[in-house]
């Protein structure tokens, strides 16, 4: 079953509408910041055969419009999320590499205002916090 509104942010970013595309959305946003892989066999799920290079080229462009947004935790892959727009940050376990969102900590975006902008505008902050997940704390006790 398509999801019109996912048919509609497509068409309104200037993007084919294709059931890949489609799949690849519903599949970032029922999941949890996904690495390619798991997007790949969850668009395989609900479309059937479709390459691992189509995945690929349907999350660029899909990052490109602004329809998910790709994060990059150092020394983990890339992975994907369907919260777009809003600014928020991150925390990434070290033992596991579960990520978790987390709301800005103050003010309005950018969050944080750097000492010395060195004349940019700056629009967001992407700020990573780092630690151990619940999860990961009670199996090491």
């Amino acid at each position: 079953m398509l999801d019109m509104g996912d048919a509609d942010r497509l068409r309104e970013a200037g993007l084919r509408v294709t059931a890949a595309r489609l799949a690849i959305m519903r599949t970032v946003r029922d999941g949890d910041h996904l690495e390619v892989d798991a997007v790949y066999r969850g668009v395989r799920e609900r479309v059937g055969q479709v390459s691992l290079q189509a995945v690929y080229d349907g999350l660029h462009a899909l990052h490109q419009a602004g329809l998910v947004r790709r994060i990059e935790p150092m020394g983990s892959p890339a992975r994907y999320e369907a919260r777009v727009g809003d600014n928020h940050h991150h925390l990434v376990c070290r033992a596991c590499g579960t990520v978790t969102d987390v709301d800005c900590a103050t003010g309005q975006a950018p969050c944080l205002d750097p000492v010395d902008a060195a004349g940019y505008l700056v629009d967001e902050a992407d700020i990573t916090y780092w630690g151990i997940c619940p999860n990961c704390r009670v199996k090491s006790t």
